[in-house]
């Protein structure tokens, strides 16, 4: 469906992130005009953003500007943009300033936002832990505190070593084991002694990262507990405010460092549009990831319902996310060449989760075959240097994870986000 004064097929691709980037890329090389278009102007590995907050790696360790990725395509543009609206009928999307982009083909792959399932105070008193802005936040809050408590001693007793992380998931779970390493190993070196800090891991799921197996949930958890984490298991958060977090088995923990892993779910314009959604809200796709009866609109990654031959959604992971980027892009470019489209095939390679120093899960390949321990934290580091956009990325984190690993010294621990890190201890 090519451009008509110009002969040449454009799409609009709406996020940056695994997906839209896999797709933007994979278009340029078979001479579709692309325009990008992302809230940020950079790309951010979104694995590692709980190392960003606990200062393990540095911001530009796991973002990347998204024109110097396409510097050498020139089939791409790159447009920095919110979206708040979507026409399916006319291929287009408009900007939250009014801004309307369009072309031949639409690819949604816009991620999601946090999901604080209407709890009070969630959205005004918690870090929620989706961009680099989130991490940088974060971690300006959590060392303030350490900040004030080495300056106030007296603090302690109103919840300033008080930390609170919502969700026992992948995110909850390696922000836990990285704040506990943090505060065990990081501070004492930092500030010249230990604190009595204390780590609650909140979830309503009797197990923690629930989507691994009965023996990986009994590792964790072991792990978690020998680093000092209490796990709240079985329990939710019923509100959140400015001191304090409200369970609801009536308890409440004293606490000015509240971090939401607790869900995500799709933009709210996504909902409100006419795209087919599912009851999840994800936009509803066939097997060739074009939206159902939407012709030549994809919807990819997080935001999509994407199933597998089961009829069950596929896991919102960042490997799905890139390998749905390519093929849309695959069908688009058969489309403009009048060939058929294909399904779309994951190749599952494992799943793995970072727990703490030397202690990590991996479940790799179709089987599953299960690391534990050091084998798994190697594994996991490996991978994910792997993963990141460029060498100077690569070479930045495996240098960081080095310094940490042999001198405990980070040298991104730093506060430069004074907007969260005051905090009015009177109010």
């Amino acid at each position: 469906m090519p451009d008509g004064r110009s002969g040449q097929a454009s799409a609009v691709v709406v996020g940056g992130g695994f997906a839209g980037v896999a797709c933007a890329k994979h278009l340029a090389k078979h001479d579709v005009q692309v325009t990008l278009i992302d809230r940020h102007d950079y790309n951010q590995f979104q694995p590692l953003l709980y190392q960003v907050a606990t200062a393990q790696v540095d911001p530009s360790d796991i973002a990347r500007p998204l024109r110097a990725m396409f510097s050498r395509r020139h089939a791409v543009g790159v447009t920095m943009a919110e979206i708040a609206a979507v026409d399916p009928a006319a291929r287009t999307v408009t900007s939250t300033d009014g801004v309307t982009f369009g072309g031949d083909y639409l690819v949604l792959a816009l991620g999601t936002v946090p999901n604080f399932f209407h709890t009070p105070g969630a959205a005004e008193h918690s870090f929620p832990l989706y961009s680099v802005d989130d991490a940088e936040r974060l971690r300006s809050r959590m060392l303030a505190v350490l900040e004030d408590a080495h300056r106030d001693p007296k603090l302690v007793d109103r919840g300033a070593l008080n930390f609170v992380i919502v969700g026992a998931g992948a995110t909850g779970v390696e922000t836990a084991g990285a704040l506990a390493d943090c505060i065990n190993r990081l501070i004492p070196k930092r500030l010249g002694r230990t604190f009595p800090a204390t780590i609650h891991l909140v979830d309503p799921s009797a197990v923690v990262l629930a989507p691994f197996s009965d023996r990986a949930h009994e590792y964790a958890r072991k792990v978690l507990e020998k680093y000092g984490v209490q796990l709240e298991l079985g329990t939710k958060v019923d509100e959140v405010r400015a001191d304090r977090v409200v369970l609801s088995d009536g308890r409440e923990i004293l606490t000015r460092v509240v971090v939401w892993a607790g869900g995500i779910k799709v933009p709210e314009f996504v909902t409100t549009s006419k795209l087919p959604t599912a009851p999840s809200g994800r936009i509803e796709v066939g097997p060739d990831l074009e939206v159902i009866d939407t012709p030549a609109v994809y919807a990819l990654g997080d935001v999509a319902n994407t199933l597998d031959d089961d009829g069950k959604p596929f896991p919102q992971l960042g490997s799905v996310a890139l390998q749905a980027g390519r093929c849309a892009a695959d069908n688009i470019v058969a489309d403009v060449a009048g060939k058929e489209h294909r399904p779309f095939r994951y190749r599952d390679k494992g799943i793995m989760a970072m727990i703490g120093r030397n202690a990590a899960i991996a479940e790799v390949g179709p089987r599953r075959r299960e690391l534990h321990g050091f084998l798994a934290y190697t594994s996991w580091l490996g991978v994910h240097a792997w993963l990141l956009s460029g060498f100077r990325a690569r070479a930045g984190a495996l240098g960081s994870w080095t310094w940490d690993y042999v001198a405990s010294k980070r040298a991104a621990a730093y506060i430069n986000r004074p907007d969260a890190a005051q905090i009015d201890w009177d109010s």
